[in-house]
């Protein structure tokens, strides 16, 4: 049968059960053959399955989980031979998951046939591995670099048992990574890394853009045990490893290798970091000599999925507002000379650039371009030290769920009076495939100072106003925080065809934006979620509900006309996809009420966690046009 509806081509159960004994360190001629087999097994099996995320455009990270494979099935043979090990491949890269996947399917905790839903929506099976959801997965990820010191905890909770975690060169460049280092020298922990040392991130080649950083020279300045090897030396791997597991403490093994070793389309190649395409999947599956239907009767016949809806108030056109960003900075930058820009403007890059706008920025004006690693409260610190001269201004960029990682940063930056203009791209839920931990729903959590300071948090609607707010406050002093999606947004309209946003159209920081008037009641909402909600009120209003739309885009500071205008009204109804908790909703009902003005009141928001996929993210938190309606008909009665 075609597509997900497959058996899984490639047998699991040929998986061979063994024992290694760290006390033996060189393989025999039987374990070394074993491991080779069960390597290649799962390593055929995670390049298949992964490319069904490429098939159905959810994407899957296919090298990093391929990499270590060599390493799960050394900890595996270690875990059928005795019980002092924790029998838990922990992880501190979440986009890894498909090896915990895979690993659920090997222990019988789902069948193999369920990988080939691989990211789809509502299967169980996110971009990151997340505890209770899936059966077998023993652990969430979380970002990338936050296990190692929850595995400290582990192992001080299990002080008889050997505890290992899975690393690799970019997580290791995370801050949480040197604080776990001393802590686990100093406390003498059972810890064990692995790490996988393959000089790829999402940007590029940390051995470029990172000069001087050294991952095992780094361990071992923290004193660790450290043994670097080549990853694909099955033999050198294997001595490695025994020896860390017989060493008295913390002690890691660096396992060097390309990423995806023996794909020859992605190999060595930051497209290793993503997933595997489906031609590439193909060539590969074809080269190790599974039969051409294996591959392309299932991939080929697996196609992406939406949530088919036609929107009215709003374009068919649709534009990226995160890629707009570095477009629109670009815009500021052309006007100055390549000198002046370079004195007065720094750009620094966490590993994203491709993903927050930046990429532009980096090819279009390098005299302000700093390439950085995965190193967000560094990173951002140092744009507001660029920023802490009164004419100077530092751009930071990074994704939304992360914010929450530089909040004692943000704090700093506000007391030294720095300028700072942050992108949090990847905002809210919107075709959010990394599921819950990636997240950006917790945006308010910026604006943290006290109530004599201001930091502004925008907004934008469509890649028109995005482009306008930049325009307005690039050279503003103090805090500025800018928010996008990582899906496309469509152009909104006027009531007469034209864009909103287009020609004539000033941003004006603070000041809400009145979309439509209406006497029944007012929605409020901003960012991805205006279109969605223009069509609500649309069809609200062709069905004889007089109903107003309001854009906020800057969230955080009251427009007292607007409020006064939407409080006198019958209802106010707060539309956003940012943690229902904290979000804009959590505020304008006080802000209503310190006012007097009592209308009907209600909000919509972020309320549970993910489903996967990608445009089902939104109609699973019931914040589709049909909810936002049945909503509007709740308060009108």
């Amino acid at each position: 049968m075609p597509g997900t509806e497959s058996v899984f081509p490639i047998d699991l159960k040929k998986y061979r059960k063994l024992t290694l004994d760290p006390s033996k360190p060189q393989l025999t001629a039987e374990q070394k053959s074993t491991l080779l087999h069960n390597i290649q097994l799962l390593r055929d099996a995670l390049v298949l399955f992964t490319a069904t995320g490429a098939a159905r455009g959810v994407s899957g990270h296919t090298g990093g989980a391929y990499d270590t494979i060599p390493e799960v099935c050394i900890l595996l043979s270690l875990f059928e031979a005795s019980e002092k090990y924790l029998p838990i491949v922990f992880d501190e890269a979440g986009h890894r998951v498909a090896t915990q996947y895979l690993l659920a399917a090997l222990d019988g905790h789902i069948p193999p046939e369920h990988l080939l839903h691989y990211r789809e929506a509502n299967s169980k099976l996110p971009g990151h591995p997340e505890l209770g959801l899936t059966p077998g997965v023993k652990f969430s990820s979380g970002r990338l670099g936050h296990m190692w010191p929850m595995v400290n905890g582990v192992a001080m909770a299990n002080k008889e048992k050997v505890v290992f975690c899975l690393g690799s060169d970019g997580s290791q460049q995370e801050g949480n990574d040197a604080e776990a280092a001393r802590l686990a020298v100093a406390q003498n922990l059972n810890v064990k890394l692995l790490i996988d040392d393959n000089d790829v991130t999402i940007a590029g080649h940390p051995s470029q853009y990172l000069k001087g950083y050294d991952v095992s020279k780094t361990l071992e300045g923290h004193g660790l045990k450290v043994y670097t090897v080549q990853g694909e030396d099955i033999d050198a791997l294997w001595a490695a490893v025994a020896a860390v597991v017989t060493y008295d403490g913390p002690a890691a093994v660096v396992a060097k290798r390309l990423m995806a070793p023996g794909v020859a389309d992605i190999e060595g190649s930051t497209h290793g970091h993503d997933v595997i395409p489906v031609k590439a999947a193909v060539k590969y599956l074809t080269a190790r000599g599974y039969p051409t239907s294996v591959s392309e009767d299932i991939l080929n016949n697996i196609k992406p999925t939406s949530v088919p809806y036609l929107y009215i108030g709003s374009t068919k056109e649709v534009g990226a507002n995160r890629v707009v960003f570095g477009e629109a900075v670009n815009l500021v930058l052309d006007k100055l000379s390549k000198e002046e820009a370079a004195e007065k403007v720094m750009v620094i890059d966490s590993d994203l650039e491709g993903s927050t706008g930046l990429k532009v920025i980096h090819q279009k004006h390098p005299e302000v371009f700093v390439p950085s690693g995965i190193m967000e409260r560094g990173n951002f610190s140092t744009a507001a030290g660029f920023g802490f001269d009164a004419n100077k201004f530092g751009v930071f960029s990074t994704f939304s769920a992360f914010l929450e990682m530089v909040i004692s940063e943000v704090t700093m930056a506000r007391l030294n009076n720095c300028n700072v203009l942050s992108h949090f791209s990847h905002s809210g839920v919107d075709e959010m495939a990394d599921n819950t931990c990636h997240f950006g729903v917790n945006s308010f959590f910026a604006d943290n100072g006290l109530s004599d300071v201001q930091s502004w948090l925008y907004f934008p609607a469509d890649p028109l106003q995005m482009v306008a707010v930049i325009q307005r406050v690039f050279f503003e002093r103090g805090l500025r925080f800018v928010f996008s999606t990582r899906s496309k947004v469509p152009y909104i309209l006027k009531e007469d065809g034209t864009k909103f946003f287009g020609d004539g159209y000033k941003f004006v920081p603070g000041k809400d934006e009145t979309i439509v008037d209406g006497k029944a009641g007012y929605v409020v909402s901003f960012g991805e979620m205006l279109y969605r909600s223009w069509d609500a009120v649309l069809r609200c209003r062709q069905e004889g509900l007089d109903v107003g739309l309001i854009n906020k885009p800057t969230l955080n500071l009251v427009d007292e006309q607007t409020l006064r205008k939407i409080g006198s009204s019958p209802f106010v109804l707060v539309v956003e996809s940012l943690n229902q908790k904290t979000g804009l909703g959590s505020k304008m009902g006080t802000w209503l009420i310190e006012r007097q003005l009592t209308p009907k009141y209600g909000y919509m928001g972020t309320t549970k966690e993910g489903c996967g996929g990608l445009s089902e993210q939104i109609p699973h938190q019931n914040l589709d046009p049909q909810s936002i309606i049945m909503k509007i008909k709740q308060l009108s009665n």
